[in-house]
């Protein structure tokens, strides 16, 4: 089982959305946990609202501080925030492969509810067609610099 952390600033969308998608489509292969530098202490509903109307599980998702995973070893770190990516991450995370996969903050756009909706909802798909290319590589076999780059190549080669 591999360990994917996912790290964004409030832990409250990106991070959330990743944690679950992760836990979604890897299931079996892939162990995912969300977790926050400053945590917002609750995920927004909008956040949640997505996650269910694409039949993914929201009962054990929470906005929590990366602090709290210090026992927990981590393979892969991803964080989806341009604050978090400029942030050092814990010691504790020294090991782990770290890579960025910047998206913009969906929920702080300016807009009606719909607009909002749709921001997330590009959110979702980004994450989600990463997370499957992820998945599509021989991830148990790669060395960690061959790894560390296909993961990085994801986030730069959109299609």
């Amino acid at each position: 089982m591999i360990n994917v952390f996912v790290i964004c600033t409030g832990n409250s969308c990106r991070s959330v959305l990743g944690e679950a998608l992760f836990n979604h489509l890897g299931a079996g292969r892939i162990q995912a946990f969300s977790a926050g530098s400053h945590p917002k202490g609750k995920i927004k509903p909008v956040t949640l609202a997505t996650l269910q109307r694409h039949g993914l599980p929201t009962q054990a998702l929470k906005s929590q501080s990366w602090s709290e995973f210090a026992n927990q070893p981590m393979d892969i770190v991803i964080t989806v925030c341009d604050n978090a990516a400029e942030e050092s991450c814990p010691v504790y995370l020294n090991n782990a492969i770290k890579v960025h996969w910047g998206l913009a903050e969906p929920s702080h756009i300016q807009g009606s509810e719909d607009e909002i909706m749709d921001a997330i909802e590009q959110t979702y798909g980004i994450l989600e067609q990463r997370i499957k290319k992820m998945l599509s590589l021989s991830l148990e076999s790669m060395s960690p610099e061959k790894l560390s780059k296909e993961l990085k190549a994801l986030a730069d080669n959109e299609d």
